[in-house]
């Protein structure tokens, strides 16, 4: 039987209703009813009121002992004591928001009546059970509360969880549709039905491209004439379009070799001008440079300033690498260029520190050992060429970087720069920078 069950029980044992107990007890007839449901259990003064009016241990309502018509053997001083240090410990343990002060004063009472030997009453000898009930009853109720906020955390873990999904979910759909309407925007204000730019010729010697242009106007209009236009770096160039059939203009574009190139249509009617962007092209240039790879200085990375702030660099091996012979051009309308000269030199802030000497040939080909400037043909680069750096103090400060790079020629005479990862003088030490800004053209370079 469950605690509302035992009162329920002895409630009609007297014959009372639920209502005349709640008069008995102070309490209102829906108290009553949420005891025996067991919705709610009493507290502490009422469990004591109902075990006088019921005439039965509050031991044997909580359900921790059955009932006994013979009340018990008088608490000797030892068990007295023990039940104090029982309640002071549990006392200790608990927080003030499971008893109320008038329910740990009536507690007290209790314990100070059954161990002073004061209060002869007949529920005297019910304290120990009484406060074993009690705890028995409270410590149920916090591995209940326990529970369920072990309960709450999960569903709130599952919620957040939840609410991770919707809100990635929402950010993905919001993506998806900013990408259409941009598609939208793009198709209700582009002023060409159609159109194509292609590259489809290059010219290394010259350091041109050409490209077919090609554009079908979303209106046409009597007299309209199309300009093409590309532009490059701080130039342009122009191509006036040829109406053909299908009111489509073409053309045929030449404009120099650079690494961004950018192609763009203008609609002449009459006095009114209207550019439309075609394509952007990047990095063709270095595109047409043969592959290559320069590795140098991973023995300086650590080296710390001496005292005077200078840095004592130990012998140094750059070891250059090169495959154009064998790496196809990344379009197939443009051929890579081969190497036939390479210089290597150490670099503080992109300006000449000195330039390293080529070793050695392993294989017993020749070198100009005593040349700081090595420039080879091809046929002595080979797959891979070594240069060398002597011990030698650096004057470098906080920030500065310091690199080695290498000045590589083609057989059209451009040229184009090939660094490694490099250093940064942080905190008197060399250290390997968080960002790394590459450049491979020569002007950004002082050599």
């Amino acid at each position: 039987m469950t605690t509302g069950q035992r009162i329920a029980a002895k409630r009609k044992e007297l014959e009372l209703s639920q209502e005349g107990l709640g008069e008995r007890l102070g309490v209102s007839r829906q108290s009553i009813y949420k005891w025996e449901s067991d919705a709610s259990l009493p507290e502490i003064d009422k469990l004591v009121a109902l075990s006088r009016l019921f005439n039965v241990p509050v031991g044997w309502l909580l359900g921790v002992e059955e009932e006994s018509a013979q009340g018990s053997d008088p608490l000797s001083e030892e068990q007295l004591r023990m039940v104090e240090e029982i309640f002071r410990r549990y006392q200790q343990e608990q927080s003030s928001k499971e008893l109320s002060e008038e329910q740990r004063r009536q507690v007290e009472e209790l314990v100070s009546k059954g161990t002073t030997g004061k209060g002869k009453s007949p529920w005297d000898k019910w304290s120990v059970r009484i406060l074993f009930g009690m705890c028995g009853a409270i410590v149920a109720s916090v591995f209940t509360i326990n529970s369920k906020v072990d309960n709450f955390q999960n569903q709130y873990s599952d919620l957040s969880y939840s609410i991770e999904n919707i809100t990635s979910s929402v950010h993905g759909q919001i993506g998806s549709l900013t990408g259409r309407v941009e598609e939208i925007l793009k198709a209700q204000n582009s002023l060409t039905a159609d159109y194509s730019a292609q590259p489809v010729s290059a010219d290394l010697e010259d350091n041109t491209v050409t490209f077919d242009l090609r554009v079908v106007p979303k209106t046409y209009v009597e007299g309209m004439t199309v300009t093409f236009l590309a532009e490059y770096g701080e130039g342009s160039q122009e191509a006036e379009g040829q109406l053909g059939s299908g009111q489509a203009f073409t053309a045929r574009l030449t404009c120099p070799l650079t690494d961004s190139i950018t192609l763009s249509a203008v609609f002449v009617t009459g006095d009114t001008r209207q550019t439309q962007l075609l394509d952007n092209f990047s990095s063709l240039r270095t595109a047409s440079f043969p592959d290559v790879t320069l590795m140098a200085g991973s023995e300086l990375w650590g080296l710390e300033q001496n005292k005077d702030g200078s840095f004592s660099l130990p012998p140094i091996t750059a070891t250059f690498s090169s495959s154009s012979n064998s790496t196809p051009a990344v379009y197939a309308f443009l051929e890579q260029s081969e190497v036939t000269r390479v210089q290597v030199g150490l670099f503080r802030n992109r300006k000449l520190v000195r330039w390293l000497e080529k070793a050695e040939d392993p294989t017993g080909g020749h070198s100009n050992s005593s040349a700081q400037v090595e420039a080879v043909t091809a046929d002595e680069v080979g797959y891979w060429s070594d240069y060398t750096l002597p011990e030698m103090t650096l004057e470098a400060g906080e920030g500065d970087t310091i690199e080695f790079a290498a000045l590589i020629t083609d057989q059209y005479g451009r040229q184009f720069m090939c660094p490694d990862f490099g250093f940064v003088v942080q905190n008197g030490t060399l250290e390997y920078p968080e960002y790394k800004e590459f450049s491979t053209d020569p002007t950004d370079w002082t050599f």
